[in-house]
């Protein structure tokens, strides 16, 4: 069983699975990141976090908070005093090191602080920035390497009697991410947050998170998840609420099957297909739909679909798990299909 963490106005280890983002502004350009934040919201993303690379800014903290309901997490490196500040304004969480940011005083100062206003400590390990000593002992930055430096990390917080942590450890390779996550999660009960770091642009990031993500997700491993796409924002936050739809574990979400195509087809279902999604991308229903280019066996082989279509040779049929509700010219299938959907 997992531990519950309290996250602002949400709760890690709930049975929910959270999506996160960062912001991508840079530091000094407040209304920018105040922007992108709420734009993020509006996205889907549940958890975001921003970089404070110094104490000026922290000022990021009371200016975004006031503009969001989601919970903000600062991102800190080295410097306990931005942390300290951070919580004094309100932080929802810190993403820290405990092993970078100074003595056992400053750990035990920044856990203090944290404990007195109920603000849990992200510990990040990340394979690009793992303990030399841990390199020299493994070779390279192995799934082992990964456990080992967070669970030394979390013995750190639990030496102060701060046990409201959660962790994440991120490789650039999906192997070494599924494997270090499935290692940790054997012997770890606090939540985990998942990603494949450096994943890349839009193309390949999405390939490599989904496997990496997906399959943990399949295992009943994880709590948070981020797609980490060299990208606007915002593509990581569809990429995200995608994965999780694929996984069955979307929330009022859409997920369109449609066939690949074949020599039998007669309609342009790959134009239809795309209007579809297009159509239905603002709606906020769990729905299966179908898209299908058989009138004969497409009905059949979608049954498991809420509601769908098929076409082919100038006319279509619209149906509901798998049983025909009615047929239309080819033309009208969109509209019939977006009136079936209405009525769900």
């Amino acid at each position: 069983m997992k531990k519950k963490v309290r996250v602002g106005n949400i709760v890690l280890g709930d049975g929910n699975i959270y999506v996160q983002s960062m912001l991508n502004i840079p530091y000094n350009d407040v209304e920018g990141n105040i922007r992108q934040a709420i734009e993020l919201e509006r996205a889907g993303c549940e958890i975001i976090r921003v970089s404070v690379p110094s104490v000026d800014a922290v000022r990021l903290i009371p200016a975004i908070k006031n503009e969001i309901k989601i919970p903000l997490v600062a991102d800190i490196h080295f410097d306990y005093r931005i942390a300290l500040k951070c919580i004094e304004k309100g932080v929802d969480k810190l993403r820290i090191n405990p092993g970078n940011i100074g003595s056992d005083d400053k750990v035990r100062e920044v856990c203090r602080a944290c404990s007195s206003y109920n603000i849990p400590i992200r510990i990040g390990v990340n394979s690009g920035s793992l303990e030399k000593e841990l390199l020299k002992k493994y070779g390279s930055p192995c799934a082992d390497a990964l456990v080992e430096s967070a669970m030394n990390h979390i013995r750190i917080l639990e030496e102060q009697n701060f046990f409201n942590i959660i962790v994440s450890m991120k490789a650039s390779s999906v192997p070494v991410t599924i494997d270090a996550y499935r290692k940790l999660n054997s012997i770890c009960d606090y939540p985990l947050h998942l990603g494949v770091t450096e994943a890349g642009t839009e193309r390949m990031g999405i390939i490599k998170s989904s496997i990496g993500i997906g399959s943990l997700l399949c295992d009943g491993i994880g709590d948070t998840i981020r797609v980490s796409l060299t990208e606007d924002p915002v593509y990581e936050i569809k990429a995200a609420l995608d994965i999780l739809t694929a996984v069955g574990m979307g929330r009022d979400s859409v997920e369109i099957i449609s066939c690949p195509t074949c020599g039998r087809t007669n309609i342009n279902i790959i134009e239809l297909a795309h209007k579809v999604e297009k159509a239905t991308e603002n709606i906020h229903k769990k729905l299966k739909i179908a898209v299908m280019g058989c009138l004969v066996n497409g009905p059949g082989e979608a049954r498991e679909a809420d509601i769908g279509i098929a076409g082919g040779n100038g006319e279509g049929l619209v149906f509901k798990k798998g049983e025909i509700l009615r047929k239309v010219k080819e033309e009208d299938l969109l509209k019939a299909l977006l009136d079936e959907i209405d009525r769900i």
